[in-house]
């Protein structure tokens, strides 16, 4: 069985796959400091809750925004499963190409988005990840990575401007019911929401005119629902987007771990 591990920002995604078939995944708050130790634990409290454990793990491959992160899960695979974790980096093989001036600036995670949109949709695809950012990645039709977009994530915007605004008090991201509130929150939500909504069909809008009017847009990311209900733009919804990225690049490369 396959362990996929994606340690983003603000929050890890987790899944076990057995082949092609997912049998389990969950959600962490990502904790920076976590040693291997308290990684394995969190991860093995989830899993035996869903009647699992990480002793059924043969394999386990890793995207990861978090340096030191990255770091404890190669340690928890040497520990745990006795075996080195694939990381997805440089050297290691994804199936596409990098059309980016330098490609070791991308994250591994749009990296692996990337994957798994160009194997699952036809033709050209765009990625919009919803996360700590909203990122917007461009892949053609010849499976070329061709670059991409970075904005504030919803979440981030709002704590921001609570933080810097007095008067400005945190607020549920809840879908807004109309665009001119009537109250301050009512306001902050129409701005959040709706705000980035125009902003993800404006972007999507230019990246189909450069890229191809016909491709394909599909949301990730934990508040793509919230926005892919509202966006004229987007066309798919596909929640497991990353993780399925990081088995496909797992299969790419044989199950070896490190580079590639």
């Amino acid at each position: 069985m396959l362990l996929a591990i994606d340690a983003g920002n603000t929050e890890t995604l987790a899944a076990i796959y057995s082949g092609e078939e997912l049998l389990h995944d969950w959600r962490l708050s990502t904790e920076r400091s976590a040693t291997p130790d308290e990684l394995a634990a969190r991860h093995e409290g989830v899993l035996r809750l869903r009647g699992g454990s990480l002793t059924d793990v043969d394999d386990m491959v890793i995207s990861s925004v978090v340096p030191a992160l990255t770091a404890s899960y190669e340690h928890l695979g040497e520990l745990y499963l006795g075996r080195p974790a694939l990381v997805v980096g440089p050297g290691v093989r994804t199936g596409i190409a990098l059309a980016i001036d330098n490609p070791h600036e991308l994250g591994a995670d749009r990296l692996v988005n990337a994957v798994a949109a160009h194997r699952r949709y036809e033709g050209a695809v765009i990625v919009v990840d919803f996360g700590t950012a909203t990122t917007f990645d461009a892949v053609s039709a010849a499976g070329e990575y061709l670059g991409g977009a970075i904005a504030p994530g919803i979440q981030t915007s709002l704590e921001a401007l609570s933080s810097r605004a007095a008067r400005l008090l945190s607020v549920d991201l809840v879908p807004p019911t109309r665009a001119i509130g009537k109250s301050t929150a009512e306001s902050m939500r129409s701005g959040a929401v709706f705000g980035t909504v125009a902003m993800v069909d404006g972007l999507v809008a230019r990246f189909r005119r450069e890229l191809d009017p016909a491709a394909v847009v599909v949301a990730t990311g934990g508040l793509a629902p919230l926005v892919s209900e509202l966006s004229d733009e987007i066309d798919e919804h596909d929640r497991m987007l990353t993780l399925d990225g990081l088995r496909l690049v797992h299969e790419l490369n044989d199950g070896q771990g490190g580079e590639g």
